[in-house]
């Protein structure tokens, strides 16, 4: 095995880069919510797609090998042995060292992975977690997360600290404004209402989650109530009756009926992943010609 589970903290699971191809069965993409930080986890360990676990705040481990391992994402106060230690880059783990995660600095949700991934089962092609449908991994304490065997064990002098580079690291305090390319469904939105939306700060509400960010602000309307239910893609900003807008994510429901006025970059969502209530969100129209 490799770790031992201490304590599970407020929400710790196996994400990878999400469950493809099964949305006609009602199963979730799911995935790392902050795929930019968890796909860096994979690089500096010289891997793809394997999995990591997606850490809130306060899970405490205790590894049973030796073990090379990385951290990206939100700084959580990572400690080893009660130690303070640099995150967006690879730890040498030996055997019997603890580590935590104690307190939110910045960010939201950091990732671990480990050399090799940990020795869980795929379901429906993927190691991602999703409660809601039963599937997958949430850590409980006590809980004991084996890692792939085979691998030969790591050595203070095998083991190459890799680092991301300062320019690579996004800075989670920075004000958010998300890129959103507008939808067919536009038309349903006056021009004043989408320039009241294009030119309105909104607020992160507690009502926020792994399936979508609900905003609080100046509500907008359009000329229908609902539409017939549709697929929804990731990013997608439904806008219910209250006019609240919400931005759905890895976890959002595969169809539904409240109209969208435009979907949010990919990458503007793993930013948004890293922000908690309180926090302001404004966005800006883009279009896709602007990317050749």
């Amino acid at each position: 095995m490799a770790f031992k589970v201490l304590n599970s903290g407020i929400f710790s699971t196996i994400q990878d880069q999400g469950r493809y191809g099964y949305a006609h069965l009602g199963i979730t993409n799911s995935g790392a919510m902050d795929e930019y930080a968890y796909l860096w986890s994979q690089t500096l360990l010289g891997q793809k797609n394997i999995n990591a676990l997606e850490v809130m705040v306060g899970l405490k481990l205790e590894a049973t090998k030796d073990i090379e391992i990385s951290i990206t994402g939100a700084d959580l106060d990572f400690k080893i042995d009660g130690n303070s230690w640099a995150i967006w880059q690879t730890h040498y783990i030996k055997k019997g060292s603890i580590l935590s995660f104690n307190r939110r600095v910045h960010g939201q949700r950091a990732y671990l992975a480990i050399k090799g991934g940990f020795d869980v089962p795929k379901k429906y092609g993927s190691y991602s977690t999703t409660l809601k449908e039963g599937i997958g991994f949430r850590l409980q304490r006590g809980d004991s997360l084996p890692f792939c065997s085979g691998l030969k064990p790591p050595t203070p002098r095998s083991h190459h600290i890799f680092r991301v580079q300062l320019q690579y690291i996004p800075d989670y305090e920075k004000p958010i404004t998300l890129r959103v390319i507008l939808g067919y469904q536009e038309a349903e939105f006056t021009t004043e209402e989408r320039e009241k939306f294009f030119n309105s700060e909104y607020e992160i509400t507690l009502q926020s989650d792994r399936m979508g960010f609900r905003l609080k602000g100046q509500p907008i309307k359009a000329n229908i109530d609902g539409i017939i239910s549709e697929g929804i893609a990731f990013g997608s900003i439904q806008i219910p009756k209250d006019g609240q807008p919400i931005v759905l994510l890895k976890e959002r429901q595969t169809i539904g009926g409240y109209p969208k006025i435009g979907t949010v970059l990919a990458e503007d969502c793993f930013r948004l992943a890293q922000r908690g209530a309180g926090c302001g969100v404004r966005f800006k129209e883009v279009d896709l010609e602007s990317f050749q």
